[in-house]
């Protein structure tokens, strides 16, 4: 009964309202979506491109000094446990602060008094939040774009294109790089749609007020509806990027378009 008291106040009031305070769910909801959304495109972004261009290079210098030091990297970042992580950035940047007095970045919250959303403040607020999920995010995709560029680096229609004098730029871009893109795109998208969610770990060391977060402080209250609310949006969004990837694998790959 419960449940149905909840979808009924879920389809007539935006998610319905809080069991601790009578308080509308909707606004938190966009509120610290907005927040996560921030932190995590941010740090997306930064992962995505480093990860691409460092498993592409990977790939096209095999058992370099390059591959060999960022294999390794990217082994000991993706192994990291994501709290341990945050909390040795937080204990570094703390020594750095005590020892020289420079205030680089903050360790916690999203801004200090007075200042916007978009500022030099919110960006040194939110710095190790997001070099935190970007060194993850940057372990998976670039040894996702490595594996998959040397799976394509020698096939056949690569051979060919060589062999009409396509210059090597032209081909890694155009034949190798576009095909070895594809199951990339799958892993960014199913990556991103699960941290947009909350990316729960990250938000509660750094006390930010994103979906994470607040999700586990309702989940601390037993407030139910809230939590429900959570899981209804966390879902719409993993279903919305996997429907993202699925488009985005048509326009590569032309196999997988429908007639």
């Amino acid at each position: 009964m419960r449940y149905w008291y909840w979808v009924e106040d879920a389809f007539t009031h935006k998610l319905g309202s809080s069991l601790k305070t009578s308080q509308p769910i909707w606004p938190d909801i966009v509120r610290t979506l907005g927040h996560t959304g921030q932190v995590i495109l941010l740090s997306e972004l930064l992962a995505i491109i480093l990860g691409i261009s460092v498993g592409i290079f990977s790939a096209v210098r095999q058992y370099s000094t390059f591959d060999y030091f960022f294999t390794s990297f990217s082994f000991v970042s993706f192994a990291m446990p994501t709290f341990w992580l945050a909390l040795l950035l937080q204990i570094l940047f703390v020594n750095v602060y005590l020892k020289w007095d420079v205030r680089l970045v903050y360790t916690s919250g999203l801004n200090s008094p007075g200042h916007g959303t978009w500022s030099l403040d919110r960006l040194q607020h939110i710095a190790l939040p997001v070099i935190t999920l970007a060194l993850v995010s940057f372990a998976l995709y670039s040894r996702f774009m490595r594996a998959s560029m040397l799976d394509v680096i020698n096939s056949d229609y690569v051979r060919t294109a060589r062999a009409k004098g396509i210059p090597e730029y032209r081909v890694i871009v155009r034949h190798i790089v576009r095909n070895a893109l594809i199951p990339v795109v799958t892993t960014i998208a199913i990556t991103l749609s699960g941290l947009l969610g909350g990316a729960i770990v990250t938000e509660t060391v750094f006390s930010l007020d994103g979906m994470g977060y607040y999700f586990i402080q309702k989940l601390g209250q037993l407030d139910l509806y809230p939590v429900m609310g959570y899981l209804v949006v966390t879902s719409v969004i993993i279903i919305t990027f996997n429907l993202v990837a699925d488009i985005l694998l048509g326009y590569l790959d032309p196999r997988v378009r429908l007639n």
